[in-house]
């Protein structure tokens, strides 16, 4: 227990590993607030009129369509116009109808928009007989807000990789390694004291990230719990493997950059391109993080994950540890050799 507070003391005087714990934590309430903030007026139509023109009468007939900004002189409306961050749309009078003005550099949308206007406004009055439906707006983001939140949640499962590593790592660059070999110390309890290290903090990150981005009932909390135990594990197993394999702290950056890109990306590739290729889908899952994925995107849609995904996690958990007891086997082997 007294290796275990020291492995967690030593983790936390780390400033990447501390950043690497708040990092999902951040990111999940940016995403939370972000998803209750209504964007859909960022997407109305802007017109501009002159107050003194005689496009002024035409303000009320605008507004049924998108807000109308009074501009002091023809100057100020150019100016509004030509300003690149906005989509105004210049009106002015045109005998008894009104013709629009652009910039340019508009989406092609506004351009659309502003080449029908003149046309629905002289056919304003037939066109006010008719019965009009207004369809919802689709919210473009509402698709993929789960998935973000998914995969920030997926970061956070996997933080544990980089403790253990960095750990490891800084404990060869200091020399705490070579002391760590004649401690008198089991290999069960180093073993346990190194996952340990990344488990904790991976699931510690994982619950408070979680805890932000859903709202998940009872059982469902369960569910998410077995998901972030079986992926904190298999990433605790990753971090003991890329310590174990880097001789440096600049190698052990490359190869944790690799596997948290692997991570992340395998999952989103796998979203993107659904179930249209099934032989992608099944290779997906050679990545533990896909199978954890889909569990929460299951829990996120209101479904209850399926026992699939939690089977693969216990597959990968059983094979990449076995996989690290034979990497661990082999070096002891190995030194015995040379001191023989």
């Amino acid at each position: 227990m007294k290796g275990l507070r020291y492995q967690l003391k030593s983790v936390l005087r780390d400033k990447f590993c501390l950043m690497t714990f708040l990092l999902p934590i951040v990111v999940a309430a940016v995403l939370h607030f972000a998803g209750q903030i209504d964007f859909s007026s960022l997407g109305g139509f802007q017109f501009g009129v002159v107050e003194n023109g005689e496009a002024v009468k035409a303000a009320a007939w605008l507004e049924r369509y998108g807000s109308v900004t009074v501009y002091e002189s023809q100057e100020e409306l150019a100016e509004g116009i030509n300003e690149p961050s906005t989509n105004v749309i210049g009106v002015e009078a045109d005998g008894d109808g009104i013709r629009t003005i652009v910039s340019g550099d508009e989406l092609d949308m506004y351009r659309q928009t502003a080449k029908k206007l003149p046309d629905l406004y002289r056919h304003r009055k037939r066109l006010a007989q008719a019965k009009v439906q207004v369809l919802e707006r689709p919210d473009v983001l509402a698709g993929f807000q789960d998935m973000f939140m998914a995969v920030t949640l997926i970061v956070a499962m996997f933080m544990g990789c980089t403790f253990n590593a960095m750990n490891m790592i800084s404990e060869k660059e200091d020399g705490v390694a070579s002391v760590n070999e004649i401690l008198p110390m089991s290999r069960s309890q180093y073993l346990l004291q190194k996952i340990s290290v990344g488990f904790i903090c991976g699931c510690l990150s994982a619950v408070l990230t979680a805890g932000i981005c859903f709202r998940l009932s009872a059982q469902d909390t369960v569910i998410m719990l077995m998901l972030i135990i079986l992926s904190g594990f298999v990433a605790a197993l990753f971090g003991l493997i890329i310590g174990r394999a880097a001789e440096g702290l600049m190698v052990g950056m490359v190869y944790i950059k690799i596997v948290m890109l692997l991570f992340i990306a395998v999952p989103i590739l796998s979203f993107l391109v659904g179930g249209s290729h099934p032989f992608l889908s099944a290779v997906c899952y050679l990545v533990p993080s896909q199978a954890a994925f889909e569990g929460i995107m299951d829990l996120s849609a209101g479904n209850t994950a399926e026992v699939k995904d939690m089977v693969i996690l216990v597959s990968h958990c059983i094979v990449w540890f076995l996989l690290y007891l034979g990497m661990f086997g082999r070096r002891r082997s190995f030194l015995k050799f040379l001191k023989g």
